[in-house]
């Protein structure tokens, strides 16, 4: 069970990255607007980007709790990922199940309180700050931790107190810390951008230059 619920963690992370990108943010397509299958969960996300860039990260919405239709929303879909992949799951491992459960609730604790105490946010999960008010938001796709970032050379950093103790966004022993370090700058390197605080547009998607 120990084996199923460790690959479930797994599983879960690489679905917090593409339903982050493809189903939150929308794709792209040349002369129209993002496209999702799940169109009203892409409004209240940018609807989230949008209040997030004006209020320096908080989120007031998660106070009013499920009176509030961004909040609804979430909970809604996270009980609705669950619920089907612990369905998905079941005839595999009941370890993937209980890690498919765990996760949407971790998801929901870490994402909640991140936007109502961003000092804790920036020292616990500094790659979801990164997402909100680095001046590329289309980018650090994960929110729990930053794994699948670092795999497929989504993470962007904007600057040196928002880098993570080490890739897998564990507190770990030093040594074994930079250990890790190393090995992601070799072969998953994330990338540095210039940090813009606070815009208030809805898409910034300009400033998207480099620095070395």
């Amino acid at each position: 069970m120990l084996k199923g619920f460790v690959v479930g963690l797994v599983v879960a992370n690489g679905f917090e990255w593409v339903a982050h990108k493809y189903l939150l943010h929308g794709t792209h397509s040349a002369g129209k607007p993002r496209y999702s299958p799940v169109p009203q969960s892409m409004k209240s996300h940018w609807e989230h980007h949008r209040y997030v860039r004006k209020q320096q990260f908080h989120d007031e919405g998660y106070v009013e709790g499920l009176s509030n239709w961004r909040t609804k929303n979430e909970v809604v879909s996270l009980a609705v990922v669950a619920g089907v992949a612990s369905l998905i799951f079941y005839p595999v491992s009941k370890g993937m199940v209980a890690a498919a459960v765990y996760s949407a609730g971790n998801y929901y604790y870490i994402h909640r309180r991140s936007h109502l105490d961003p000092v804790w946010a920036k020292k616990t999960i500094p790659w979801h700050y990164d997402h909100h008010m680095n001046s590329n938001q289309d980018a650090n796709w994960c929110v729990t931790k930053p794994w699948f970032d670092y795999l497929l050379g989504t993470r962007v950093i904007s600057s040196e107190d928002l880098q993570e103790q080490n890739p897998l966004g564990i507190a770990l022993p030093r040594m074994i810390s930079n250990w890790l370090n190393r090995q992601a700058a070799q072969y998953f390197p994330a990338k540095w951008v210039e940090k813009v605080e606070a815009l208030p547009e809805l898409e910034p998607k300009l400033l998207h230059r480099q620095v070395q």
